[in-house]
């Protein structure tokens, strides 16, 4: 499994990632979007008329990419490290499709995405059982 089911409740309460390309000049982009984990553990990000976008454009040039997950933990009893950030980055290679099920608001989302295969994760703050979190390779 790519993700832990602590990663997949975590990554399931986000709403927000933050997706990072590198152009074809070697300039980075980051960029706030929607996404969806999928089953198999694949991420779906995409957003409107995602083609004409600089990271579409950057992914066919450069498949390498990485997305962020990240919040503040609560200050709750109970919490890992209350009032702390907790997250997932997710690194790996991207691929562009087109789907019948956009990832996120149908009715403004293209059907043209970019799908994530995580070869990294890093994680932090998220599991009690590992406060400190971990990092580790998931895919060759």
């Amino acid at each position: 499994m790519t993700f832990t089911e602590i990663e997949r409740r975590y990554l399931a309460g986000q709403a927000l990632a933050r997706l990072a390309t590198v152009g074809p000049d070697g300039a980075p982009q980051v960029r706030p979007l929607g996404f969806r984990l999928n089953a198999d553990g694949t991420i779906d990000t995409g957003g409107p008329n995602l083609t004409a976008s600089r990271r579409y454009r950057n992914v066919l040039a450069n498949p390498q990419v990485s997305l962020l997950v990240d919040d503040m933990t609560p200050d709750e009893p109970g919490e890992v490290k209350p009032g702390w950030g907790r997250g997932i980055e997710i690194r790996g290679h991207a691929e562009t499709l087109t789907v019948d099920d956009p990832p996120v608001n149908p009715e403004w989302f293209s059907k043209e995405i970019i799908r994530i295969h995580p070869r990294r994760i890093i994680s932090w703050h998220i599991d009690p059982d590992n406060p400190n979190g971990e990092s580790r390779n998931v895919a060759g």
